[in-house]
């Protein structure tokens, strides 16, 4: 393959993950999507913390994300995993009944083959938010304990719920 082809393949290839990266999720309620790009997000009803718990290997380390919502507000969450350029889609969070706090622990070799995370929060008016992330935020802390990563997130949970004004 000549010069001038490879660069029009790598040309087009950037071009189409532009695009996947910036093409809004498709929720099944209307809403807003948002892009959460810190280790934690909180707005009105919903926060959000991740941590990693670092496991004897890469097999054994898992991304705990820690999702707060408010029942009355958001009565039902769900989560998936996404490969922006096929689309393919694996549920980390079938549609549930909102209980106040929930942990997804995902094995990080998830995020390799599905990076997008897309977190859909379904509330009582029909309107869904959905907050999505690319990737394991860097900022993410790893730990070698559950009862540290147990805190961090209770802790982050809070300092996101304050920099919103408050908690969801």
């Amino acid at each position: 393959m000549n010069g001038i082809a490879w660069g029009w393949r790598i040309l087009s290839r950037i071009v189409a993950l532009g695009w996947a990266l910036t093409l809004p999720a498709v929720a099944a309620d209307a809403g807003r999507t948002v892009h959460g790009s810190s280790d934690a997000y909180a707005e009105a009803g919903i926060a959000l913390a991740w941590g990693v718990r670092r496991g004897a290997d890469e097999a054994t380390t898992r991304v705990t994300l820690r999702i707060v919502a408010d029942p009355a507000r958001y009565p039902r969450v769900e989560a998936a995993g996404r490969d922006p350029f096929t689309q393919a889609e694996r549920v980390l969070l079938a549609p549930t009944a909102t209980r106040g706090l929930a942990d997804l622990a995902i094995p990080r070799a998830h995020f390799a083959d599905f990076p997008r995370t897309e977190l859909r929060f379904h509330g009582t008016g029909g309107a869904a938010v959905v907050v999505y992330f690319l990737g394991v935020p860097d900022t993410t802390p790893e730990f070698a304990s559950d009862a540290a990563l147990d805190r961090y997130l209770d802790e982050r949970i809070a300092r996101a719920r304050s920099a919103a004004g408050g908690k969801p």
